[in-house]
């Protein structure tokens, strides 16, 4: 599926969310804080939202991105060839996301990898469902993130597990950028 195509069905996928929800647009704007005409062109497939927005839309529905991107790309299989990995793109913010391993409700875990440009920097508020176990390793560059209070900078080949909760940010490194292998469980 090239990004156009994921882009429209990633569309489709969130204006069914909101109609499940019996919403109007100016009801999930006022529920998710972004911008009804933002909200419409997202759904229209005019643009695709950046990694923040669709963040704070999988708050608004109480599941992880993960979950929503591989529900634009449903699959029961067990085994994933590489030119089955759906990528999604935030090219504002400089975030690829390529999901290895979708979600299932027959496994608690799934596997994504992530890259950001060099430089790149992307903050959530708030983690779409608290207390997320997640496991991350850094293929190559640096990584530092940031929750609450806490802040750990990765460099390549490390590694770092954690609950996720309240704010959070991922912070690429100046000339390295950050590539990694990112596990995220589900209670």
């Amino acid at each position: 599926m090239n990004n156009e195509d994921y882009r429209v069905r990633l569309a489709a996928r969130l204006a069914a969310l909101r109609l499940q929800q019996n919403w109007s647009l100016d009801e999930l704007s006022v529920a998710s804080g972004i911008s009804r005409a933002s909200l419409s062109r997202i759904e229209r497939s005019e643009v695709s939202p950046t990694a923040e927005v669709l963040n704070q839309l999988c708050i608004v529905y109480g599941m992880t991105m993960s979950r929503l991107l591989s529900e634009v790309e449903q699959t029961a299989d067990n085994l994933f060839r590489a030119d089955q990995h759906s990528l999604w793109q935030d090219e504002l913010n400089g975030f690829e996301r390529r999901m290895l391993i979708p979600p299932s409700h027959q496994f608690r875990c799934e596997m994504v990898e992530g890259k950001l440009r060099p430089g790149a920097f992307i903050e959530y508020s708030n983690p779409p469902v608290q207390g997320l176990e997640q496991y991350i390793w850094l293929y190559s560059g640096e990584l530092t993130i940031t929750m609450n209070s806490e802040k750990w900078t990765l460099k390549e080949g490390d590694s770092l597990r954690f609950h996720l909760s309240g704010s959070s940010s991922f912070s690429a490194h100046e000339s390295l950028g950050a590539h990694y292998i990112l596990v995220v469980c589900k209670s």
